[in-house]
Order: structure tokens, then sequence, then C-alpha cells
């Protein structure tokens, strides 16, 4: 499969941007290159060198990262509750907190808001994935959930994406009000979530380690949501407390280093998406949007 440069929509501005990815070199010699196969089944996809790489970016010395990767990314600070000198690790630095409407969450209750920072990707009626993905490859339900009667329940509904790069704000919230179920952990692998890799082989959202919750909604019904974890990301940190109420906008958790994935699965005849979205994802083309930011509403 040939190589391509990642291009999005950047919603606000509706133009077409092509992403700057950190590692770029790497990525493509891991899943392009037959020289890459290698290393990336020996080591990259497992749980060692993510937890390796987690604990140095949990140290002291690894603020040293922090001013450099603020420089080269672009990344607002001004955002951020914490400046860089105040932050005790990367990873303290990763999982930052945002200050007080530095993202507004759409206050519309018939709205459904991005649970993230990120570039989201539509499948209606979970179709349609070869037009983004390598053709041939599966994506089954069942297999990602691990659950056949949970499976047929989201059967004929909506699969999205919403991707994370390592630049994002990496903190992941309620998309709309209801009642939040526990959390299930399924064990897996760590391969990259980067569209370089996805593009290869999307089966990797059936290998890698995930969890998912349901949230229980009056006017969306039963939202699955799901955090798949990555290279570089063994860590998925649930901070909500299982059986209450919650509010949109209302923050779910976090991933320690590294880009990742947050999935969300819809019931048959629940929502719909903006049409922008639609439009974008039909194209093979992600769209750009902010945790909080509108991206459907509730289905006449």
């Amino acid at each position: 499969m040939e190589f391509k440069k990642i291009d999005y929509i950047e919603r606000r501005i509706g133009e077409i941007i092509e992403e700057q990815v950190p590692g770029e070199g790497f990525l493509k010699f891991l899943y392009y290159n037959p020289l890459g196969e290698l290393p990336l089944e020996a080591a990259v996809k497992r749980k060692w060198l993510t937890s390796f790489y987690g604990k140095k970016m949990d140290s002291k010395e690894s603020c040293s990262k922090i001013a450099p990767f603020v420089a080269a990314n672009g990344i607002n600070m001004e955002e951020s509750k914490k400046q860089i000198e105040e932050f005790t690790s990367f990873n303290d630095f990763f999982i930052r907190e945002l200050k007080d409407g530095a993202r507004v969450v759409d206050a519309d209750e018939d709205s459904f808001a991005s649970p993230a920072d990120g570039k989201i990707l539509v499948f209606p009626e979970i179709k349609g994935m070869d037009k983004f993905f390598v053709k041939g490859d599966q994506f089954t339900l069942k297999e990602f959930l691990k659950d056949e009667e949970l499976a047929e329940k989201y059967e004929g509904g909506i699969l999205m994406i919403v991707r994370l790069a390592p630049v994002d704000y990496h903190r992941f919230h309620f998309p709309a009000e209801g009642i939040i179920s526990d959390s299930r952990l399924i064990e897996g692998y760590y391969y990259s979530v980067s569209p370089y890799a996805i593009r290869k082989n999307f089966r990797i959202f059936l290998e890698n380690k995930r969890e998912y919750s349901i949230l229980k909604t009056e006017k969306f019904g039963d939202v699955l949501l799901s955090e798949i974890a990555a290279t570089m990301v063994g860590g998925i940190e649930q901070t909500y407390k299982p059986g209450k109420k919650v509010a949109k906008g209302e923050e779910k958790g976090y991933f320690y280093f590294g880009g990742s994935t947050c999935i969300v699965l819809f019931e048959k005849d629940k929502i719909q998406l903006d049409a922008d979205i639609l439009e974008n994802s039909s194209k093979g083309l992600e769209t750009k949007v902010y945790m909080g930011e509108k991206i459907g509403t509730v289905r006449g």
C-alpha cells in the first residue's frame, strides 16, 4: 500500500490541512518497509516497551522535553492551568488540565458534543471503512467488544472514531448527559493508531488494549464510549464514578503519553450527525473538532 500524507479538514476555517506527525519517519519504516516488521512485532506492539517509555516520561528528567515539544508543535499554553515550569514530568504536562472556558461545551440539550479534541471519522451503519482504510480487512463489533449480545445491539448503528494526535489535549469527556456504567477492560497489544498504521491494518482496533463503558442517555439511547491504547499509551485513566449521573462536558478520564483514540458507538436511528462531518467522512477525510463542540443532534 502506498504511503500517503495525512490530510484533514480544519473545521473552524473549512480548509484542508496536511498534518505534521511527530515520528513520521519511524512510523513509515515500521508500517511501510518490510524491514520494519521485525521490530514492530518483536518490540513496538509489546507492553514492556510502552511501560518502559511511560516510566521515563514520569521522571523529573523528562521535564526537559516539555519546552521543545511545545515550541515544535505550537501548543497554546495560555489554555493550560499550569505553565511549563510547574510540571513535574512530561506525563504531568501531557495530561494537563485546561483553564475554565478554554473549551466551550455546547449548551443545547438536544446536541451531542465531541468527547475530545481530535479528528473525527464516522461510518453510518458501520460500513464504508474501506474509503479510509485498506480494502479486504474486516472490522466486526463482536471482535471489538468481545460480547455477542452487545454487538447485536449496535449492529446497523454508527461508529465514530475520534483520533487524538500527540499534540492534542489528552483528557476525554462525556458527550451528553446520562448515567455511566463501569468500564470493561480488554487486554491487547500497543500498535500505533496513527492513520499511517491504521490505513495498513484497521484491525488494530480489534487487537489493541481498550476499555469501554455505556452512557445511558434519554435522547441518544445507550451510547458506547471506548478508549484505545496505543504505542507509548499504556495508561488509560478513568476518573469518573460508575453508576452516577454525569453532565455533558464532565471529565471521563485521560490518556498518558502518546496519541490515542476514542471510539463511540450509537444504536441505529438515535443521532443525526452534522452534515459536514458525514460529507468529509464519505470522502475519507477526518474533521478536526474540539471537546464540547457540537457534532450532532437528536434524530427527529
